[in-house]
């Protein structure tokens, strides 16, 4: 499967609303040099230089889809203790809505990590499961938010602030709210009519038995959403990407990894579901959002500990993945490389024409256009419009030519071909901040004006150097033959 035929570009991710319910945790990193071993134990001895606080569990599902850009409240259970108060620091400061419901008989789940050269030497964990009596004090709480969000994510680490899941999934149900699940545990049953599940392989082989093949594992799978009346399962396979079944779709969908190098597997479940909510929040299909929450863990493996993926992120990789990052590229590679500009406040800036053969008036021109904006998209009339354009004889230089020599200036981002005698059509599309061509006239008569202004954008008229032109230069090689 390629990646541009799930996924036209990234969506918007602000207008989404998600609830995470489950079990929050504070990870705590203390980073520091080892030179010696203990004399009291054969132990290293870690000199503790860095202290790092992060939110862990159903924390770090929150602050992937905050991250993300997506509006998003959380909901567990925690002690009346310090380390409370640093997850709701922590939280709050990334845009999370809070809403803890307080145990104070429990502490708050913490797991300290000791890291040396970039090795975990010791974990220590600091946690109680919670009571039945707790958990359910919690699902009241979330079904009473159920009808304020777009999306609901159950993000289940086993310490008992989802004993009630199966309650809230009904209640979900009933409201027409998506529910998405990160499993644990041998036991899936209390997950019954969940919208989507995402174990990894081993938890869903934990469940299911061990799968010989890829045609096992898609059985079993559609097994385990018959007997739970699932819409669809996502299993994460590691090294070998991941693999989607939907009620409604014969074809399963398999996903190859996209990870270049694996620094850090820890949270990547949560990146996934948090981004597969996001997106469905966002208003794509669970393809698509599939496709995003594979890209997302790739990002997200290459990071230390805990970590996220932003927005701006996840549309860069969607780039490459598109190979819209700068240079030559079809109409739609440059869509997505101007929803990824814009969505970082950057001015786009427009031009087009023949370019037959680059001289100094072009390269200047060229150059004064970039610093009207942040990104120059330069537009190069077809061979066969030259053609029409200039007479027989014409171009000098292919298309292919014309537009590589272009594309190697740092002046210029993207350089897109187009086939009409005018630019109009491009710009009715790309709609760029400001369109620029270089002559003596003035801006209302450039080509493609009225269309730019009707949008709100602006027509620039830049002067070329002066005895320059593509003409003289093939007039100077004729008569010196």
């Amino acid at each position: 499967m390629q990646i541009d035929k799930q996924l036209g570009a990234v969506p918007h991710f602000n207008n989404a609303q998600v609830l995470v319910v489950g079990d929050v945790m504070l990870d705590r990193y203390w980073h520091g040099t080892t030179a010696r071993i203990s004399p009291e134990a054969p132990v290293p001895v870690v000199q503790v230089q860095q202290k790092e606080d992060r939110a862990g569990g159903a924390g770090n599902v929150a602050l992937n889809v905050a991250a993300l850009g997506g509006g998003v409240s959380l909901l567990g259970l925690v002690g009346n203790d310090d380390e409370a108060q640093v997850l709701l620091q922590k939280l709050q400061a990334a845009q999370v809505h809070c809403n803890f419901e307080t145990v104070a008989t429990h502490p708050t789940i913490t797991k300290l990590r000791v890291i040396s050269r970039h090795q975990q030497l010791l974990r220590m964990d600091f946690e109680e499961a919670f009571s039945a009596q707790d958990s359910a004090a919690l699902a009241t709480r979330a079904q009473a938010l159920f009808s304020h969000v777009d999306v609901i994510v159950l993000s289940d680490y086993n310490k008992g602030a989802l004993l009630h899941a199966d309650k809230m999934i009904a209640a979900a149900r009933a409201l027409g709210k998506p529910v998405l699940v990160d499993p644990k545990g041998t036991d899936f049953s209390h997950y019954r009519g969940a919208t989507l599940l995402t174990p990894n392989l081993h938890e869903f082989e934990t469940v299911m038995g061990a799968c010989r093949d890829e045609s096992d594992l898609v059985q079993k799978g559609q097994q385990l959403m018959r007997d739970l009346d699932l819409q669809a399962l996502l299993i994460t396979r590691g090294e070998h990407g991941m693999t989607l079944l939907e009620k409604n779709e014969a074809q399963e969908l398999h996903l190859p990894a996209q990870a270049r190098e694996v620094f850090d597997v820890t949270g990547a479940g949560d990146t996934v579901i948090a981004t597969l909510a996001t997106a469905l929040a966002a208003g794509v299909s669970m393809q698509q959002a599939v496709t995003l929450a594979n890209i997302a863990a790739g990002i997200v493996v290459g990071k230390l500990g805990t970590a996220t993926v932003s927005g701006p992120e996840l549309r860069r990789a969607l780039q490459q993945a598109h190979g819209a990052g700068r240079g030559v590229m079809t109409e739609e590679q440059l869509r997505f490389a101007l929803d990824d500009a814009r969505a970082n406040a950057e001015k786009i800036v427009f031009t087009n024409g023949c370019f037959d053969l680059l001289h100094p008036g072009h390269v200047a021109y060229l150059e004064d256009a970039k610093k009207l904006g942040q990104r120059l998209v330069v537009a190069v009339n077809s061979d066969a419009s030259v053609k029409r354009l200039k007479g027989e004889g014409r171009p000098i230089q292919a298309v292919e030519s014309r537009m590589a020599v272009l594309a190697g200036l740092e002046s210029v981002d993207w350089v897109v071909a187009f086939e009409d005698d005018t630019p109009e059509r491009l710009l009715q599309l790309l709609k760029p901040d400001i369109l620029v061509k270089g002559g003596d006239y003035s801006p209302d008569q450039v080509v493609g004006a009225g269309i730019v202004k009707i949008y709100g954008g602006d027509v620039k008229v830049l002067s070329f150097i002066d005895n320059c032109s593509t003409t003289s230069i093939v007039k100077t090689i004729l008569s010196r033959q």
